[in-house]
Parts: C-alpha cells; structure tokens; sequence
C-alpha cells in the first residue's frame, strides 16, 4: 500500500464510528441469536449456506451475453 495515494488509503478505511456502529449490529445480532429456536437457527444457517454458494458460482464469472434477435425481421439485412 506504500505506492497509494494518502486521500485514497484514507477514503478506503472506515472510520472508528463506522467501526463501532459494525461491532454494535454484530452484537445485537448475536444476542438476538440466542433467543432463536434450534429449527430457526437452522434456517438461518440453511438460507446463509445457499446465498454464499450462489455468490461463489456467480463471483468472478463473466457473463455472456446472447444476441439480441431482430424484432423486425422484414427489414433487409445489410
């Protein structure tokens, strides 16, 4: 990082009230965990696995596009 420019290095890390605002979601969200049921905390699990499997098939993947086909097939082709 020492061939960064200092604005972009800045611009990149988050502040310490954004850091904290992070840790207080993560731990609201971890007590809110232990109030769930065995069977909603697998749902949870379930629904997490398949979305980070959804984003590794598709992360990285370069889309190929088809052709669009002629809407107006009477017109000449060039």
């Amino acid at each position: 990082m020492a061939e960064a420019d200092d604005w972009a290095i800045a611009e990149a890390t988050p502040s310490d009230e954004e850091i904290n605002r992070l840790r207080r979601l993560i731990r609201r969200i971890t007590e809110q965990l232990g109030h769930l049921t065995d069977g909603e905390r697998q749902q949870i699990q379930d629904a997490a696995a398949t979305v980070r499997k959804t984003r590794a098939t598709f992360l990285g993947m370069p889309r190929i596009h088809q052709p669009l086909r002629d809407l107006r097939p009477e017109r000449p082709a060039h």
